[in-house]
């Protein structure tokens, strides 16, 4: 009888499982809580951290707690009036009294490169064949172009606007303003509309200067905001300026999205936006090799996300065009492809041109859409060779994108062309970079094959600016 309950005691022993085993179980638990605590708690303080950083709307501890110089208020001189009539349109042509202006069709749209490539350029041809509009190879024309539609109205919206923008608009002097020459900008036809100011007159893209903000704060009601907006036009805050501003290219529709309780007056955006710029193009082609075109070759614009600006953006006239053309390059067979128009005028050059005399050799650099007007130059010599078999004409270079040193063999030509035959030498391209490094190249070029220091080869290339033949055409 004992030794069964023993037995039996014994087996329940071996099935039953110690209570010691579900300790592990639950430390396991509280080890994952914690580590998930520490996890949430540490993602708080990154993200906390991330807020906080210094940004467009966000100033580093050191700015906020500072005593502020800020730029005196600027004084408002515009009376800006809004009528319920509907606005006049108008001539392209009136917002550039001062030019000629011609608008002519786009015949032709060539996209140059390939679909995976960085970048995108696009060659264009116009046709001025019934148009009084003349060029030479090394001109330039300006096209008239629009803001974004997107931006407009996005703008306008911001203005509480949206509902008037095909209403007239009628400009004034603000009676009693002490501005000193006041004046209604003369590039803002009368009685057109709210649209066609903010599409064709202002530029909306343009970053806003310290005075504008000054002017931004006096409507912003957001306690936070304001001294946010008094930092950025600040004297202390001119570093925030430059990197979250200036460099980001921060436009007011940028500055009104991040500071929604900003809410300036109509006429604050005319007073202090300046006008919208028709965009310079050199042509790339010869009157004497496509008469009654002409022809000009661009890269579309790509401006990059930024945190305070998270829509990608192309350039406003190089993406306008993009999409004015986009249906030419691939047209169906059989069918009459649309042709669209834009209005151009005249930059003559007064330099930027070939040699009168066809015997002078030249040296022509221009990497990327630089080439452009050398297409011109080389197709005007080609066929000026072919009116003129007996003349002579002088060696011609291009030099085009070439970062190799493996071409150095080339150098001694091009100090014997430069120097010891008289040729001139044209530049194209950005005049930040390219056009130094490449004054640095020439003058390298003549130091070392000329047996000259740099400081002589230097002045050799201001010499040659001086008679004209060191020529540039170049752009910011």
């Amino acid at each position: 009888m004992h030794r069964t309950e023993n037995i039996d005691r014994m087996k329940n022993m071996t099935t039953e499982q110690p209570a010691t085993c579900e300790v592990p179980e639950k430390l396991d638990l509280q080890i994952q809580a914690i580590h998930l605590d520490n996890s949430l708690s540490e993602n708080t303080v990154s993200e906390s951290n991330r807020i906080n950083e210094p940004s467009l709307v966000h100033s580093s501890s050191l700015l906020s707690q500072s005593n502020l110089n800020v730029p005196v208020l600027p004084l408002p001189y515009l009376d800006v009036c809004v009528l319920e009539s509907e606005g006049q349109g108008t001539e392209l042509s009136m917002h550039y009294p001062e030019e000629k202006c011609f608008n002519v069709s786009i015949t032709q749209a060539k996209e140059l490169t390939s679909a995976d490539a960085v970048k995108t350029a696009l060659m264009l041809e116009l046709d001025i064949s019934n148009t009084s509009f003349q060029f030479q190879p090394g001109d330039s024309f300006s096209i008239i172009c629009p803001n974004p539609r997107r931006e407009v109205e996005k703008l306008l919206e911001k203005l509480n606007l949206s509902e008037k923008k095909c209403c007239q608009v009628l400009l004034g002097i603000k009676p009693g303003t002490k501005k000193k020459g006041a004046s209604v900008p003369g590039y803002i036809p009368e009685r057109c509309s709210l649209q066609v100011i903010f599409t064709w007159c202002l530029e909306i893209r343009a970053v806003p200067k310290k005075a504008m903000i000054r002017a931004l704060v006096e409507h912003t009601s957001d306690a936070t905001e304001k001294r946010r907006l008094q930092e950025l036009c600040s004297k202390q805050g001119s570093s925030d300026y430059n990197h979250f501003i200036r460099d980001n290219s921060i436009s007011i529709l940028d500055l009104l999205n991040a500071f929604p309780s900003c809410n300036p007056p109509l006429n604050l955006l005319i007073e202090h936006l300046p006008k919208l710029q028709a965009r310079p193009y050199s042509a790339a082609s010869s009157p004497l090799y496509h008469p009654g075109k002409v022809h000009f070759v661009f890269t579309v614009v790509e401006f990059p996300t930024c945190p305070d600006r998270p829509a990608p953006r192309k350039g406003v006239c190089t993406g306008w065009l993009a999409e004015l053309v986009s249906h030419m390059y691939d047209p169906t067979d059989g069918k009459k492809v649309f042709t669209p128009k834009i209005s151009i005028f005249a930059r003559p050059s007064t330099t930027f041109q070939l040699p009168r005399d066809p015997s002078v050799p030249i040296l022509m650099i221009g990497p990327g859409t630089g080439i452009a007007p050398f297409i011109g130059f080389l197709q005007h010599r080609e066929k000026l060779k072919q009116q003129n078999k007996e003349r002579i004409f002088g060696e011609t270079w291009l030099f085009f994108g070439c970062r190799s040193h493996e071409n150095e063999y080339l150098f001694s030509d091009v100090a014997r062309v430069l120097v010891k035959e008289n040729g001139s030498i044209y530049v194209c391209g950005d005049a930040k970079n390219m056009a130094k490094d490449v004054n640095d190249a020439l003058a390298d070029i003549l130091s070392m094959e000329l047996n000259m220091d740099k400081l002589e080869a230097m002045k050799t290339l201001a010499v040659l600016r001086d008679q004209k033949r060191y020529l540039q055409d170049v752009w910011s």
